[in-house]
């Protein structure tokens, strides 16, 4: 059996896949990895099925070992990769010789880089997934960040792995954007004209105090309604909560599932893999849209990930 060794971890190296969704309702966040695209994008390069199991890195990446080979690719943030010492590009299928190394830095330029490998990586699943919940330590290698020295195992190789890339146009379809459009929230109403359009027209701060529960906005206060506090209830990925102090935060992948702070907006689906890219002191803005516009959106995009005529070169 194929295996991967973690030579060094990087900063933050965790197991995922498409996420355990609908367990809400008990009290399990979904998990999953922050940008599905990159992801789904990464296991198609390598013959896998979109949602298997894979790595994401944070910020910074790790050094890996492939003791009998493989076939890998990588996509999502640019953290300068090497095989072997040589660069190699993103959005790209390579073919690993036995003892490759490969190795990669700090990011250039967004949050999360995925490295997905042929045949997946076999974990036991907790409650039909294999996503890493860092705060519950479920999920994922032992339910924890990756440390050096862990070896993976990995499930068989397709029998032949066809090399190519991600095409220059379906890259601009899913490019990262830093103008995300939102729909109103449940509590939109609550909230003043004033206020309502100042959260559309101002400039918001991603602060260091952000992860992957989700993002801490920074920005002047946005006037809250009064009780700026409400009855705890169920709260949505992509939701943007209003705190009594008038900043927002932007709920991610491993967000609690009740929250009791109004929500302003929620963003819309197809952005969603955009806000896993987002990395501190990143500015950004929201931009208000429809429910029927984000549907056909979604619709849009879903058509594009299914289609490996326009996906692939």
């Amino acid at each position: 059996m194929s295996s991967l060794v973690v030579k060094s971890p990087g900063m933050l190296t965790t197991i995922q896949d498409l996420g355990r969704p609908g367990y809400g309702p008990i009290g399990v966040s979904p998990a999953g990895a922050a940008d599905p695209v990159a992801l789904r994008l990464a296991n198609l390069l390598v013959g896998n099925q979109p949602g298997a199991a894979a790595l994401e890195m944070t910020l910074v990446g790790g050094i890996f070992v492939f003791p009998n080979g493989g076939a890998f690719a990588l996509t999502g943030a640019n953290m300068s990769a090497t095989l072997n010492g040589d660069s190699i590009d993103l959005w790209t299928t390579y073919i690993a010789p036995s003892g490759a190394e490969l190795s990669l830095g700090p990011t250039k330029d967004y949050a999360r880089s995925y490295l997905a490998l042929s045949g997946g990586i076999e974990v036991p699943l907790f409650l039909g997934s294999a996503s890493t919940h860092l705060l519950s330590n479920t999920g994922g290698y032992e339910g924890r960040a990756l440390r050096k020295g862990d070896v993976l195992q990995l499930g068989t190789m397709p029998p032949k792995i066809t090399p190519k890339h991600v095409s220059p146009s379906a890259l601009f379809a899913l490019k990262p954007r830093k103008i995300l459009r939102v729909t109103d929230g449940p509590q939109a109403d609550q909230f003043s004209v004033d206020a309502r359009n100042a959260f559309t027209r101002q400039i918001f701060r991603v602060t260091e105090h952000s992860d992957r529960l989700g993002l801490r906005l920074e920005a002047p206060p946005i006037p809250t309604p009064s009780p700026a506090t409400m009855t705890t209830e169920a709260v949505s990925l992509g939701a943007i909560q209003i705190t009594p102090s008038g900043q927002a935060i932007l709920l991610g992948v491993d967000q609690q599932t009740t929250g009791g702070y109004p929500k302003i907006a929620n963003v819309i689906g197809v952005d969603l893999h955009r806000v896993g890219q987002l990395r501190p002191r990143v500015e950004i803005r929201f931009e208000r849209t429809s429910f029927a516009v984000a549907r056909a959106l979604w619709i849009e995009q879903e058509r594009l990930l299914n289609n490996p005529s326009q996906l692939f070169v």
